[in-house]
């Protein structure tokens, strides 16, 4: 699998609210044989994620998703705490974690996030003369990076709260400036209802808050029917469909090209039943259009039932293609940078501006 597969979603009218665009997502027949729901946790500001041997990942998790493939429909656990629940401690989660029943319970974002981070992770495998002694031991240990959460994005909580939610609408597409900066996609109409406040809890990238704070208003969909044709309801009906038609090819052409036409790195971190539970990362060119990580249950066919993505910023994008490089040629500078077409010394000096300098033997 390598590219998203929205089979069964189509864009709806857009909504605009300033600088937000939010688009609806919509199916004609949900997603049959799972459901989602939320799960709450007592101690949102802050918790860790146990990961292999001794590692932790430390982040802010408010909730976690709960994926039921058991055919008993939704059972919601809201006020969940996982861990001892002590207020000095941060609850202990694992990203992934099988529930009684056909049920997986998931740490939305998170499990993309991880992935991320994870990137090369150990650091240089080759102990090169360019590299620290604490890059050979500890790799890129602590790997820290900041986002917005949703609440914090101007403009984004009116936009939510004031809204249509639409018939059949499973999901949403949020542009900031008409930059994208998140898809969210459930298998069933009343999912995404219950869920749809919970963008507000959700992590958003640096450059989609500053687009929203200082980006200018954004021009709404409208449509502009031809009345000399138009002599019945059916012809004012078939003229309306065709707007509908023109605006969802446009958009899907135009402002979400991206996230149908980036060819994607799958890794699947969960079976359940007839459905997969993936975890993705983008091709990290620069200047190219792939910037979003996400997560992502498909169905057998490998089409989308849930989705939810986090769109990186220029440096983060950086780092990505930086290291994605440094491991395909073992490490060496100077072989890296001649396939990257600069010499040893600019190659040095991307990887202190992508903030990766504590790796190098003299990081000034």
């Amino acid at each position: 699998m390598t590219a998203l597969d929205l089979t069964g979603l189509e864009a709806g009218p857009a909504q605009v609210w300033g600088g937000i665009r939010l688009v609806p997502l919509l199916r004609a027949e949900p997603v049959a044989g799972l459901r989602l729901t939320r799960e709450a946790y007592g101690h949102p500001e802050g918790a860790e994620v146990r990961l292999a041997g001794r590692a932790r990942y430390t982040s802010y998790i408010p909730h976690g998703f709960v994926a039921d493939w058991s055919g008993e429909g939704p059972g919601a656990a809201y006020g969940t705490t996982l861990g001892d629940g002590v207020p000095d401690r941060m609850p202990l989660h694992r990203m992934a974690k099988r529930r009684p029943g056909d049920r997986l319970r998931f740490l939305p974002l998170h499990l993309a996030l991880e992935g991320y981070l994870a990137l090369h992770f150990g650091g240089p495998s080759v102990a090169w003369e360019e590299w620290s002694r604490t890059a050979l031991r500890d790799g890129l240990s602590p790997r820290v990076e900041s986002a917005y959460l949703g609440a914090d994005v101007p403009q984004l909580a009116d936009a939510l709260r004031v809204f249509e939610i639409l018939p059949g609408q499973c999901g949403v597409l949020v542009y900031a400036a008409d930059a994208l900066g998140a898809a969210f996609a459930v298998p069933h109409p009343d999912d995404y209802r219950a869920l749809h406040a919970t963008l507000l809890q959700d992590l958003f990238g640096e450059l989609i808050h500053q687009y929203a704070l200082y980006g200018r208003p954004v021009t709404e969909f409208t449509a502009r029917l031809d009345d000399r044709h138009i002599r019945s309801l059916g012809d004012l009906r078939a003229a309306a469909r065709g707007q509908e038609r023109a605006w969802r090819e446009a958009h899907d052409t135009v402002l979400a090209a991206e996230l149908h036409a980036t060819p994607y790195t799958f890794s699947r971190v969960h079976r359940m039943g007839g459905f997969a539970l993936w975890r993705f990362l983008p091709p990290f060119q620069r200047g190219g259009a792939g910037r979003h990580i996400g997560e992502t249950i498909t169905d057998h066919q490998g089409r989308v039932a849930y989705l939810k993505t986090f769109r990186l910023s220029e440096n983060q994008v950086r780092r990505g293609h930086l290291l994605r490089n440094l491991a395909a040629h073992d490490w060496h500078l100077g072989r890296c940078a001649e396939a990257l077409g600069a010499t040893p010394e600019e190659l040095t000096r991307r990887i202190r501006r992508a903030g990766l300098s504590g790796l190098l033997r003299n990081p000034r």
